[in-house]
Protein backbone atom coordinates (compact mmCIF):
# COMPACT_ATOMS: atom_id res chain seq x y z
CA UNK A 1 0.00 0.00 0.00
CA UNK A 2 0.33 3.56 0.20
CA UNK A 3 0.86 6.47 3.25
CA UNK A 4 -0.43 9.57 2.69
CA UNK A 5 1.80 12.54 4.05
CA UNK A 6 0.73 13.84 7.06
CA UNK A 7 0.63 12.97 11.16
CA UNK A 8 -1.31 9.71 12.30
CA UNK A 9 -1.78 8.73 8.16
CA UNK A 10 -2.14 5.42 7.61
CA UNK A 11 -1.50 2.99 4.66
CA UNK A 12 -3.90 2.79 2.01
CA UNK A 13 -4.25 -0.82 0.12
CA UNK A 14 -2.88 -1.05 -3.53
CA UNK A 15 -5.69 -0.92 -6.41
CA UNK A 16 -4.27 -3.62 -8.20
CA UNK A 17 -1.81 -6.49 -7.36
CA UNK A 18 -0.36 -9.52 -10.12
CA UNK A 19 1.87 -11.33 -9.00
CA UNK A 20 4.28 -12.90 -12.10
CA UNK A 21 3.52 -16.44 -13.49
CA UNK A 22 7.05 -17.35 -11.48
CA UNK A 23 5.74 -15.68 -8.50
CA UNK A 24 9.09 -14.37 -8.10
CA UNK A 25 7.58 -10.77 -8.32
CA UNK A 26 4.31 -8.45 -7.85
CA UNK A 27 3.24 -6.12 -10.28
CA UNK A 28 1.20 -3.63 -8.21
CA UNK A 29 -0.78 -0.12 -9.07
CA UNK A 30 -1.26 2.28 -6.02
CA UNK A 31 -2.78 5.19 -7.10
CA UNK A 32 -1.55 6.74 -10.25
CA UNK A 33 1.54 4.71 -10.24
CA UNK A 34 2.77 1.37 -10.95
CA UNK A 35 5.34 -0.28 -8.78
CA UNK A 36 7.44 -3.55 -9.28
CA UNK A 37 8.17 -5.74 -5.53
CA UNK A 38 9.58 -9.36 -4.87
CA UNK A 39 7.95 -11.59 -3.81
CA UNK A 40 8.89 -12.69 -0.27
CA UNK A 41 9.03 -16.00 -0.14
CA UNK A 42 8.04 -16.76 3.97
CA UNK A 43 5.24 -18.27 5.68
CA UNK A 44 3.09 -17.22 8.35
CA UNK A 45 1.70 -13.36 8.49
CA UNK A 46 1.26 -11.83 5.26
CA UNK A 47 3.66 -9.31 4.93
CA UNK A 48 2.88 -5.76 4.25
CA UNK A 49 4.96 -3.92 1.82
CA UNK A 50 5.06 0.36 1.96
CA UNK A 51 5.87 1.90 -1.54
CA UNK A 52 5.15 5.03 -0.66
CA UNK A 53 9.55 5.89 -0.35
CA UNK A 54 10.72 2.29 -2.33
CA UNK A 55 14.36 2.89 -1.03
CA UNK A 56 13.48 1.81 2.45
CA UNK A 57 10.61 -0.66 1.41
CA UNK A 58 10.34 -4.04 3.06
CA UNK A 59 11.52 -5.51 0.36
CA UNK A 60 12.89 -4.74 -2.68
CA UNK A 61 10.64 -2.61 -4.61
CA UNK A 62 10.68 0.02 -7.82
CA UNK A 63 8.47 2.86 -8.66
CA UNK A 64 8.65 2.46 -12.73
CA UNK A 65 6.97 5.15 -13.94
CA UNK A 66 6.92 8.97 -12.50
CA UNK A 67 4.29 9.88 -14.83
CA UNK A 68 1.48 6.75 -14.43
CA UNK A 69 0.04 3.99 -15.44
CA UNK A 70 -3.03 2.19 -15.69
CA UNK A 71 -4.28 -1.73 -16.43
CA UNK A 72 -1.26 -3.01 -15.32
CA UNK A 73 -0.51 -6.90 -16.49
CA UNK A 74 2.68 -9.61 -17.33
CA UNK A 75 3.21 -11.46 -20.27
CA UNK A 76 2.53 -15.28 -20.31
CA UNK A 77 5.82 -16.08 -19.74
CA UNK A 78 6.07 -13.62 -17.47
CA UNK A 79 9.39 -12.45 -18.77
CA UNK A 80 7.79 -8.11 -19.36
CA UNK A 81 5.55 -6.16 -17.33
CA UNK A 82 3.26 -4.53 -18.97
CA UNK A 83 0.83 -1.25 -18.65
CA UNK A 84 -0.95 1.72 -20.86
CA UNK A 85 -1.60 5.31 -20.17
CA UNK A 86 -3.70 7.14 -22.43
CA UNK A 87 -2.85 5.97 -26.18
CA UNK A 88 0.58 4.63 -25.24
CA UNK A 89 1.60 0.91 -24.16
CA UNK A 90 4.63 0.14 -22.80
CA UNK A 91 6.86 -3.10 -21.68
CA UNK A 92 9.07 -3.69 -18.85
CA UNK A 93 11.79 -5.96 -18.82
CA UNK A 94 12.89 -6.56 -15.48
CA UNK A 95 15.89 -8.68 -16.32
CA UNK A 96 16.93 -5.73 -18.52
CA UNK A 97 16.37 -2.98 -15.78
CA UNK A 98 18.12 -4.96 -13.12
CA UNK A 99 21.61 -5.16 -15.36
CA UNK A 100 21.19 -1.49 -16.36
CA UNK A 101 20.45 -0.38 -12.83
CA UNK A 102 23.89 -2.41 -11.78
CA UNK A 103 25.97 -0.78 -14.44
CA UNK A 104 24.54 2.94 -13.89
CA UNK A 105 25.50 2.18 -10.20
CA UNK A 106 28.97 1.42 -10.86
CA UNK A 107 29.66 3.95 -13.14
CA UNK A 108 27.90 6.82 -10.64
CA UNK A 109 30.08 5.75 -8.47
CA UNK A 110 33.38 6.19 -10.74
CA UNK A 111 32.05 9.46 -11.76
CA UNK A 112 31.30 11.01 -8.40
CA UNK A 113 35.11 9.49 -7.15
CA UNK A 114 36.31 11.21 -10.26
CA UNK A 115 34.80 14.79 -8.65
CA UNK A 116 36.84 13.89 -5.38
CA UNK A 117 40.18 13.84 -7.43
CA UNK A 118 43.39 16.73 -7.11
CA UNK A 119 42.68 16.67 -10.89
CA UNK A 120 39.18 18.12 -10.58
CA UNK A 121 40.02 20.30 -7.14
CA UNK A 122 42.36 22.02 -9.84
CA UNK A 123 39.86 22.98 -11.71
CA UNK A 124 38.56 26.76 -11.55
CA UNK A 125 35.06 27.06 -9.81
CA UNK A 126 32.96 27.60 -12.46
CA UNK A 127 33.90 24.35 -14.19
CA UNK A 128 33.64 22.12 -11.03
CA UNK A 129 30.26 23.72 -10.22
CA UNK A 130 29.05 22.72 -14.21
CA UNK A 131 30.66 18.92 -13.45
CA UNK A 132 29.18 18.42 -10.19
CA UNK A 133 25.77 19.65 -11.22
CA UNK A 134 25.80 17.10 -14.51
CA UNK A 135 27.02 14.50 -12.33
CA UNK A 136 23.69 15.55 -10.70
CA UNK A 137 21.65 15.30 -13.55
CA UNK A 138 23.11 11.70 -14.78
CA UNK A 139 22.54 10.29 -11.55
CA UNK A 140 19.04 10.93 -11.82
CA UNK A 141 18.48 9.67 -14.52
CA UNK A 142 16.90 6.25 -14.94
CA UNK A 143 18.79 3.69 -16.21
CA UNK A 144 16.12 2.03 -18.35
CA UNK A 145 13.07 3.21 -20.01
CA UNK A 146 10.65 0.97 -20.65
CA UNK A 147 9.77 0.43 -24.32
CA UNK A 148 6.93 2.51 -25.63
CA UNK A 149 4.41 2.13 -28.36
CA UNK A 150 1.80 4.43 -29.11
CA UNK A 151 -1.38 3.24 -30.90
CA UNK A 152 -3.41 5.78 -33.47
CA UNK A 153 -6.01 4.83 -34.65
CA UNK A 154 -7.50 8.00 -36.70
CA UNK A 155 -11.54 8.29 -37.91
CA UNK A 156 -13.19 10.88 -39.14
CA UNK A 157 -15.47 13.61 -36.50
CA UNK A 158 -19.38 13.69 -37.38
CA UNK A 159 -19.56 16.61 -39.54
CA UNK A 160 -23.53 17.08 -40.30
CA UNK A 161 -24.19 18.62 -43.64
CA UNK A 162 -26.44 20.76 -45.50
CA UNK A 163 -28.01 24.23 -44.50
CA UNK A 164 -31.40 24.91 -42.48
CA UNK A 165 -32.75 28.03 -41.05
CA UNK A 166 -34.77 28.02 -37.62
CA UNK A 167 -37.42 30.95 -38.26
CA UNK A 168 -39.24 33.23 -36.08
CA UNK A 169 -37.74 33.28 -32.95
CA UNK A 170 -37.32 35.39 -30.10
CA UNK A 171 -33.24 34.87 -30.10
CA UNK A 172 -31.19 35.24 -26.96
CA UNK A 173 -27.80 35.35 -28.47
CA UNK A 174 -25.63 36.04 -25.08
CA UNK A 175 -23.63 38.72 -26.99
CA UNK A 176 -23.88 41.40 -23.94
CA UNK A 177 -27.71 42.41 -23.67
CA UNK A 178 -28.34 41.53 -26.82
CA UNK A 179 -31.96 40.01 -27.84
CA UNK A 180 -33.64 39.38 -31.09
CA UNK A 181 -37.12 39.42 -31.89
CA UNK A 182 -38.65 37.77 -34.73
CA UNK A 183 -35.11 36.43 -36.04
CA UNK A 184 -33.62 33.89 -37.65
CA UNK A 185 -30.85 31.57 -36.98
CA UNK A 186 -28.81 29.92 -40.26
CA UNK A 187 -26.71 26.61 -39.99
CA UNK A 188 -24.83 25.15 -42.37
CA UNK A 189 -22.98 22.11 -41.66
CA UNK A 190 -22.09 21.87 -37.69
CA UNK A 191 -21.21 25.89 -37.29
CA UNK A 192 -23.80 29.13 -37.21
CA UNK A 193 -23.40 30.84 -40.34
CA UNK A 194 -25.86 34.02 -39.27
CA UNK A 195 -28.08 35.20 -36.42
CA UNK A 196 -30.11 38.10 -37.08
CA UNK A 197 -33.89 39.57 -37.94
CA UNK A 198 -36.00 37.26 -39.79
CA UNK A 199 -35.27 37.21 -43.82
CA UNK A 200 -34.66 35.26 -46.83
CA UNK A 201 -33.89 32.11 -46.75
CA UNK A 202 -30.19 30.70 -48.20
CA UNK A 203 -31.06 29.04 -51.65
CA UNK A 204 -31.41 25.07 -50.83
CA UNK A 205 -32.09 25.47 -47.25
CA UNK A 206 -34.42 23.76 -45.12
CA UNK A 207 -36.90 26.60 -43.21
CA UNK A 208 -37.90 25.16 -39.66
CA UNK A 209 -40.65 27.23 -38.36
CA UNK A 210 -40.42 28.07 -34.62
CA UNK A 211 -42.22 31.25 -34.55
CA UNK A 212 -43.09 32.38 -30.94
CA UNK A 213 -40.09 29.97 -29.43
CA UNK A 214 -37.08 31.09 -27.89
CA UNK A 215 -33.96 30.33 -28.95
CA UNK A 216 -30.63 29.96 -26.09
CA UNK A 217 -27.26 28.86 -26.55
CA UNK A 218 -26.77 24.81 -25.46
CA UNK A 219 -25.91 24.76 -21.80
CA UNK A 220 -22.64 24.28 -20.97
CA UNK A 221 -22.19 22.25 -17.40
CA UNK A 222 -18.82 22.72 -16.30
CA UNK A 223 -19.12 20.56 -12.95
CA UNK A 224 -21.10 17.56 -14.68
CA UNK A 225 -20.28 13.38 -13.51
CA UNK A 226 -22.41 11.47 -16.20
CA UNK A 227 -20.00 8.88 -15.17
CA UNK A 228 -21.00 5.33 -17.22
CA UNK A 229 -20.72 1.72 -15.38
CA UNK A 230 -16.79 1.82 -15.06
CA UNK A 231 -14.97 -1.18 -16.57
CA UNK A 232 -17.13 -1.91 -19.26
CA UNK A 233 -17.73 -0.32 -22.63
CA UNK A 234 -21.23 0.52 -23.04
CA UNK A 235 -22.93 1.03 -26.75
CA UNK A 236 -24.91 4.52 -25.31
CA UNK A 237 -24.35 5.81 -21.94
CA UNK A 238 -27.92 7.12 -20.41
CA UNK A 239 -26.72 9.78 -18.59
CA UNK A 240 -25.28 11.43 -21.74
CA UNK A 241 -28.67 10.92 -23.08
CA UNK A 242 -30.48 12.77 -20.45
CA UNK A 243 -28.10 15.39 -20.69
CA UNK A 244 -28.59 16.44 -24.04
CA UNK A 245 -32.03 15.92 -23.99
CA UNK A 246 -32.40 18.40 -21.41
CA UNK A 247 -30.70 21.02 -23.56
CA UNK A 248 -27.16 20.36 -21.92
CA UNK A 249 -24.67 20.34 -25.30
CA UNK A 250 -21.43 20.02 -23.75
CA UNK A 251 -20.07 18.61 -20.16
CA UNK A 252 -16.84 19.34 -18.39
CA UNK A 253 -16.56 16.18 -15.82
CA UNK A 254 -14.44 17.33 -13.34
CA UNK A 255 -12.99 14.45 -12.06
CA UNK A 256 -13.47 10.79 -13.44
CA UNK A 257 -12.37 8.56 -10.88
CA UNK A 258 -11.61 6.10 -14.36
CA UNK A 259 -10.01 6.79 -17.81
CA UNK A 260 -13.00 5.22 -19.40
CA UNK A 261 -14.48 8.95 -20.40
CA UNK A 262 -11.37 8.74 -22.75
CA UNK A 263 -13.22 6.68 -25.41
CA UNK A 264 -16.55 7.64 -24.39
CA UNK A 265 -15.00 11.34 -25.63
CA UNK A 266 -14.12 9.96 -28.98
CA UNK A 267 -16.90 7.76 -29.49
CA UNK A 268 -19.51 11.27 -29.26
CA UNK A 269 -16.78 12.83 -31.22
CA UNK A 270 -17.26 10.36 -34.23
CA UNK A 271 -21.20 10.25 -33.56
CA UNK A 272 -20.92 6.38 -32.84
CA UNK A 273 -22.72 7.40 -29.45
CA UNK A 274 -24.93 9.75 -28.78
CA UNK A 275 -24.38 12.53 -26.10
CA UNK A 276 -22.91 15.96 -25.20
CA UNK A 277 -19.52 17.32 -25.80
CA UNK A 278 -17.54 15.34 -23.36
CA UNK A 279 -15.03 17.47 -21.92
CA UNK A 280 -12.85 16.06 -18.18
CA UNK A 281 -10.30 16.40 -16.28
CA UNK A 282 -9.88 12.59 -15.96
CA UNK A 283 -9.15 11.31 -12.70
CA UNK A 284 -8.02 14.16 -10.34
CA UNK A 285 -4.77 15.27 -8.67
CA UNK A 286 -5.26 13.91 -5.14
CA UNK A 287 -3.21 14.15 -2.31
CA UNK A 288 -1.56 10.83 -2.18
CA UNK A 289 0.86 12.41 -5.00
CA UNK A 290 3.07 14.10 -2.24
CA UNK A 291 5.02 16.15 -5.23
CA UNK A 292 8.41 16.36 -3.83
CA UNK A 293 9.58 19.47 -6.63
CA UNK A 294 8.79 21.55 -9.29
CA UNK A 295 10.20 18.75 -11.94
CA UNK A 296 7.98 16.09 -10.36
CA UNK A 297 5.21 17.88 -10.15
CA UNK A 298 5.87 18.78 -14.19
CA UNK A 299 6.41 14.30 -14.86
CA UNK A 300 3.12 13.67 -13.28
CA UNK A 301 0.92 16.75 -15.40
CA UNK A 302 2.63 15.07 -18.55
CA UNK A 303 0.23 12.33 -17.59
CA UNK A 304 -2.46 14.87 -18.98
CA UNK A 305 -0.61 16.74 -21.42
CA UNK A 306 0.87 14.39 -23.04
CA UNK A 307 -0.94 10.77 -22.93
CA UNK A 308 -4.48 11.52 -21.91
CA UNK A 309 -4.42 14.54 -24.56
CA UNK A 310 -6.88 16.81 -22.11
CA UNK A 311 -6.52 20.54 -21.45
CA UNK A 312 -7.87 20.41 -18.24
CA UNK A 313 -7.26 18.90 -14.26
CA UNK A 314 -9.07 18.78 -11.16
CA UNK A 315 -6.57 19.49 -8.49
CA UNK A 316 -8.29 17.82 -5.59
CA UNK A 317 -6.87 19.46 -2.39
CA UNK A 318 -3.09 18.52 -3.27
CA UNK A 319 -0.79 18.44 -0.48
CA UNK A 320 0.47 22.35 1.21
CA UNK A 321 0.14 25.53 -0.85
CA UNK A 322 3.85 25.05 -2.22
CA UNK A 323 2.51 21.75 -3.29
CA UNK A 324 -0.56 23.60 -4.84
CA UNK A 325 1.56 26.46 -6.48
CA UNK A 326 4.06 23.74 -8.09
CA UNK A 327 0.43 22.17 -9.25
CA UNK A 328 -0.88 25.81 -11.06
CA UNK A 329 3.28 26.77 -12.39
CA UNK A 330 3.85 22.78 -14.15
CA UNK A 331 0.08 23.32 -15.34
CA UNK A 332 0.76 26.60 -17.17
CA UNK A 333 3.75 25.09 -18.49
CA UNK A 334 1.71 21.88 -20.26
CA UNK A 335 -0.49 23.81 -21.66
CA UNK A 336 -3.25 22.53 -18.67
CA UNK A 337 -5.73 24.59 -17.21
CA UNK A 338 -6.47 23.58 -13.36
CA UNK A 339 -9.84 23.47 -11.55
CA UNK A 340 -9.76 22.64 -8.00
CA UNK A 341 -11.80 21.34 -5.01
CA UNK A 342 -13.59 23.61 -2.79
CA UNK A 343 -12.97 21.10 0.45
CA UNK A 344 -14.34 22.99 2.90
CA UNK A 345 -11.63 24.91 3.77
CA UNK A 346 -11.96 28.97 2.67
CA UNK A 347 -8.64 29.95 4.02
CA UNK A 348 -7.26 27.14 0.95
CA UNK A 349 -9.87 28.97 -1.20
CA UNK A 350 -8.65 32.33 -0.95
CA UNK A 351 -4.63 30.73 -1.77
CA UNK A 352 -5.25 29.19 -4.67
CA UNK A 353 -7.33 32.28 -6.18
CA UNK A 354 -4.51 34.57 -5.36
CA UNK A 355 -2.08 31.69 -6.54
CA UNK A 356 -4.24 32.24 -9.76
CA UNK A 357 -6.02 28.96 -10.23
CA UNK A 358 -8.93 29.27 -12.92
CA UNK A 359 -11.55 27.59 -11.33
CA UNK A 360 -12.94 26.61 -8.12
CA UNK A 361 -15.66 23.72 -7.78
CA UNK A 362 -18.56 23.45 -4.92
CA UNK A 363 -19.75 26.26 -2.58
CA UNK A 364 -17.49 28.48 -0.34
CA UNK A 365 -18.51 27.58 3.28
CA UNK A 366 -18.86 31.16 4.39
CA UNK A 367 -22.09 33.18 3.62
CA UNK A 368 -22.54 35.49 2.94
CA UNK A 369 -18.75 36.92 1.39
CA UNK A 370 -18.11 40.48 2.32
CA UNK A 371 -17.22 42.53 0.18
CA UNK A 372 -12.64 42.12 -0.06
CA UNK A 373 -13.79 38.56 -0.44
CA UNK A 374 -16.34 39.45 -3.59
CA UNK A 375 -13.77 41.68 -5.53
CA UNK A 376 -10.40 39.05 -4.62
CA UNK A 377 -12.54 36.40 -6.60
CA UNK A 378 -14.13 38.52 -9.19
CA UNK A 379 -10.91 40.55 -10.26
CA UNK A 380 -8.69 37.52 -10.16
CA UNK A 381 -11.22 35.80 -13.27
CA UNK A 382 -11.25 32.40 -11.23
CA UNK A 383 -14.61 30.72 -12.48
CA UNK A 384 -16.82 30.19 -9.22
CA UNK A 385 -18.89 26.76 -9.62
CA UNK A 386 -21.03 26.70 -6.46
CA UNK A 387 -22.96 23.69 -6.99
CA UNK A 388 -25.91 24.44 -5.39
CA UNK A 389 -27.30 20.99 -5.59
CA UNK A 390 -24.87 19.95 -3.22
CA UNK A 391 -24.34 22.66 -1.28
CA UNK A 392 -22.31 22.82 2.19
CA UNK A 393 -23.75 24.23 4.84
CA UNK A 394 -27.19 23.13 5.38
CA UNK A 395 -29.71 20.44 3.46
CA UNK A 396 -28.47 19.77 -0.14
CA UNK A 397 -31.21 21.56 -2.39
CA UNK A 398 -31.78 18.84 -4.29
CA UNK A 399 -34.17 17.88 -1.97
CA UNK A 400 -35.66 21.40 -2.48
CA UNK A 401 -36.89 19.95 -6.04
CA UNK A 402 -37.60 16.35 -4.91
CA UNK A 403 -40.00 17.79 -2.28
CA UNK A 404 -41.98 19.89 -5.58
CA UNK A 405 -41.57 17.90 -8.66
CA UNK A 406 -42.84 14.63 -9.35
CA UNK A 407 -39.93 12.92 -10.99
CA UNK A 408 -40.57 9.16 -10.86
CA UNK A 409 -43.47 9.47 -12.76
CA UNK A 410 -42.10 12.09 -15.03
CA UNK A 411 -42.80 10.44 -18.77
CA UNK A 412 -39.04 12.15 -20.39
CA UNK A 413 -37.76 10.93 -16.89
CA UNK A 414 -38.44 7.26 -17.40
CA UNK A 415 -37.31 7.68 -21.27
CA UNK A 416 -33.89 8.54 -20.65
CA UNK A 417 -33.02 7.00 -17.25
CA UNK A 418 -33.45 3.46 -16.03
CA UNK A 419 -36.30 3.04 -13.53
CA UNK A 420 -33.94 1.47 -10.86
CA UNK A 421 -31.96 4.50 -11.02
CA UNK A 422 -35.34 6.37 -10.65
CA UNK A 423 -36.57 4.53 -7.75
CA UNK A 424 -32.76 5.23 -5.90
CA UNK A 425 -33.42 8.81 -6.23
CA UNK A 426 -36.79 9.52 -6.22
CA UNK A 427 -38.64 6.97 -3.82
CA UNK A 428 -37.44 7.66 -0.85
CA UNK A 429 -36.22 11.57 -0.04
CA UNK A 430 -35.40 13.72 3.56
CA UNK A 431 -38.02 16.39 4.41
CA UNK A 432 -36.78 19.86 5.27
CA UNK A 433 -38.10 22.91 6.59
CA UNK A 434 -37.70 25.28 3.58
CA UNK A 435 -35.96 27.81 6.08
CA UNK A 436 -33.22 24.81 6.74
CA UNK A 437 -32.05 25.30 2.95
CA UNK A 438 -28.98 27.58 2.61
CA UNK A 439 -28.63 27.51 -1.44
CA UNK A 440 -30.20 30.92 -1.46
CA UNK A 441 -27.88 32.85 0.57
CA UNK A 442 -25.21 31.08 -1.29
CA UNK A 443 -26.62 32.19 -4.87
CA UNK A 444 -26.33 35.39 -3.47
CA UNK A 445 -22.67 35.61 -3.02
CA UNK A 446 -22.56 33.95 -6.50
CA UNK A 447 -24.64 37.08 -7.48
CA UNK A 448 -22.10 39.28 -5.89
CA UNK A 449 -19.24 38.14 -7.33
CA UNK A 450 -20.74 37.93 -10.90
CA UNK A 451 -22.26 41.48 -10.42
CA UNK A 452 -18.59 42.62 -9.44
CA UNK A 453 -17.59 41.37 -13.06
CA UNK A 454 -16.57 38.06 -11.58
CA UNK A 455 -17.66 34.91 -13.65
CA UNK A 456 -19.71 31.74 -12.28
CA UNK A 457 -20.59 28.21 -13.82
CA UNK A 458 -22.82 25.95 -13.60
CA UNK A 459 -22.37 22.76 -12.32
CA UNK A 460 -25.23 20.12 -12.22
CA UNK A 461 -23.10 17.41 -9.75
CA UNK A 462 -24.36 14.69 -12.14
CA UNK A 463 -26.98 14.56 -9.41
CA UNK A 464 -30.01 14.25 -12.16
CA UNK A 465 -28.27 14.44 -14.89
CA UNK A 466 -30.43 16.90 -17.66
CA UNK A 467 -32.59 18.23 -15.40
CA UNK A 468 -30.57 19.02 -12.58
CA UNK A 469 -29.35 21.49 -14.38
CA UNK A 470 -32.33 23.45 -14.42
CA UNK A 471 -32.85 22.96 -11.02
CA UNK A 472 -29.34 24.26 -10.49
CA UNK A 473 -30.47 27.71 -12.73
CA UNK A 474 -33.68 27.71 -10.95
CA UNK A 475 -31.74 27.75 -7.52
CA UNK A 476 -29.07 30.33 -9.04
CA UNK A 477 -31.74 32.84 -9.10
CA UNK A 478 -33.04 32.45 -6.10
CA UNK A 479 -30.01 34.23 -4.74
CA UNK A 480 -31.10 37.52 -7.03
CA UNK A 481 -29.67 36.66 -9.78
CA UNK A 482 -31.59 38.33 -13.18
CA UNK A 483 -33.06 35.43 -15.74
CA UNK A 484 -30.68 37.01 -18.32
CA UNK A 485 -27.50 36.58 -16.08
CA UNK A 486 -28.32 32.87 -15.40
CA UNK A 487 -28.84 32.30 -18.82
CA UNK A 488 -25.64 33.76 -18.78
CA UNK A 489 -23.92 31.44 -16.31
CA UNK A 490 -25.02 28.20 -18.32
CA UNK A 491 -23.87 29.39 -21.52
CA UNK A 492 -21.12 31.68 -22.03
CA UNK A 493 -19.82 31.88 -18.91
CA UNK A 494 -19.29 27.93 -18.96
CA UNK A 495 -17.78 28.39 -22.37
CA UNK A 496 -15.10 30.88 -20.80
CA UNK A 497 -14.37 28.48 -18.02
CA UNK A 498 -13.04 25.57 -20.23
CA UNK A 499 -11.31 28.03 -22.96
CA UNK A 500 -14.06 27.12 -25.39
CA UNK A 501 -15.34 30.87 -25.60
CA UNK A 502 -14.26 31.29 -29.52
CA UNK A 503 -16.78 28.27 -30.50
CA UNK A 504 -19.17 28.01 -27.61
CA UNK A 505 -21.23 29.68 -25.05
CA UNK A 506 -23.45 32.34 -27.39
CA UNK A 507 -24.91 32.51 -30.81
CA UNK A 508 -22.91 34.40 -33.28
CA UNK A 509 -21.25 33.40 -36.44
CA UNK A 510 -18.72 31.01 -36.68
CA UNK A 511 -19.78 29.72 -33.59
CA UNK A 512 -20.53 26.08 -33.39
CA UNK A 513 -24.18 25.21 -33.53
CA UNK A 514 -24.88 23.99 -29.93
CA UNK A 515 -28.45 25.38 -29.07
CA UNK A 516 -31.64 24.88 -27.23
CA UNK A 517 -35.46 25.93 -29.05
CA UNK A 518 -37.73 26.86 -25.86
CA UNK A 519 -41.24 27.03 -25.98
CA UNK A 520 -41.42 29.54 -23.63
CA UNK A 521 -39.49 32.39 -22.33
CA UNK A 522 -37.08 32.37 -19.61
CA UNK A 523 -36.61 35.75 -19.84
CA UNK A 524 -40.15 36.24 -18.15
CA UNK A 525 -39.78 33.01 -15.90
CA UNK A 526 -36.61 31.03 -15.47
CA UNK A 527 -38.41 28.21 -14.91
CA UNK A 528 -38.99 27.87 -18.58
CA UNK A 529 -35.73 26.73 -19.32
CA UNK A 530 -37.47 23.18 -18.77
CA UNK A 531 -39.32 23.74 -22.00
CA UNK A 532 -37.40 22.38 -24.31
CA UNK A 533 -38.49 21.72 -27.69
CA UNK A 534 -35.48 21.07 -29.73
CA UNK A 535 -32.09 20.60 -29.22
CA UNK A 536 -29.13 21.30 -31.66
CA UNK A 537 -25.73 20.03 -30.88
CA UNK A 538 -22.93 20.39 -33.54
CA UNK A 539 -25.98 21.64 -36.19
CA UNK A 540 -28.20 17.75 -35.49
CA UNK A 541 -31.68 19.01 -34.44
CA UNK A 542 -33.35 16.69 -32.07
CA UNK A 543 -36.84 16.71 -30.68
CA UNK A 544 -36.03 17.33 -27.17
CA UNK A 545 -39.22 14.96 -25.26
CA UNK A 546 -37.55 11.87 -27.33
CA UNK A 547 -34.39 12.59 -29.08
CA UNK A 548 -35.45 12.06 -32.44
CA UNK A 549 -33.19 13.32 -34.88
CA UNK A 550 -35.24 16.05 -37.35
CA UNK A 551 -32.19 17.82 -39.39
CA UNK A 552 -30.27 16.52 -41.21
CA UNK A 553 -31.74 12.85 -41.24
CA UNK A 554 -35.09 11.91 -40.17
CA UNK A 555 -34.13 9.09 -37.46
CA UNK A 556 -35.70 7.42 -34.66
CA UNK A 557 -33.71 7.24 -31.77
CA UNK A 558 -32.97 3.41 -30.87
CA UNK A 559 -34.70 1.37 -28.20
CA UNK A 560 -32.56 1.40 -25.53
CA UNK A 561 -31.89 -1.85 -23.16
CA UNK A 562 -33.79 -0.17 -20.06
CA UNK A 563 -37.22 0.36 -21.73
CA UNK A 564 -37.91 -3.10 -21.24
CA UNK A 565 -37.59 -3.08 -17.97
CA UNK A 566 -39.55 -0.65 -17.06
CA UNK A 567 -43.32 -1.61 -14.91
CA UNK A 568 -45.73 -2.25 -17.14
CA UNK A 569 -47.64 1.19 -16.28
CA UNK A 570 -44.44 3.17 -17.26
CA UNK A 571 -43.63 1.21 -20.62
CA UNK A 572 -46.85 2.33 -21.81
CA UNK A 573 -45.53 6.25 -21.57
CA UNK A 574 -42.64 5.20 -23.99
CA UNK A 575 -44.87 3.76 -27.14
Amino acid sequence: GYTYPGPGAEPNNADEIIISPDSDRVLAQVGNYVYLVTMPLIGGQTPAVNVSDPSSAAFPTKRLTMIGGDFIGWTNDGRLAFWSIGRSFLRWDPAVADSMDKVKARTDSIRADSLKGDAFKALADSVQKRLRARADSLAKQPAYEPVRVDVAIRVPRDIPRGTVVLRGARIVTMKGDEVIENGDVVVTDNRIVSVGARGAAPAGARVIDVSGKTIIPGFVDVHAHPWPTWGIHETQVWKYLANLAWGVTTTRDPQTSTTDVLTYADLVETGEILGPRIFHTGPGVFWDEDFKSLEDTRQALRRYSDFYRINTIKMYMTGNRKQRQWVIMAAKELGLMPTLEGGLDFKMNLTTVIDGYPGSEHSYPIMPLYKDAVQLIAQSGITYTPTLLVSYGGPWSENFFYERYDIHDNPKVRRFMPHDEIDQRAERRPWFRESEYVFPRIAASANSILQAGGHIGLGGHGQMDGLGDHWELWAMAAGGMSNHDVLRVATIHGANAIGMEQDLGSLEPGKLADLIVLDSNPLEDIHNTNTVRYVMKNGRLYEGDTLNEVWPRQRTLPRMWWWGTEPAKAAETLR
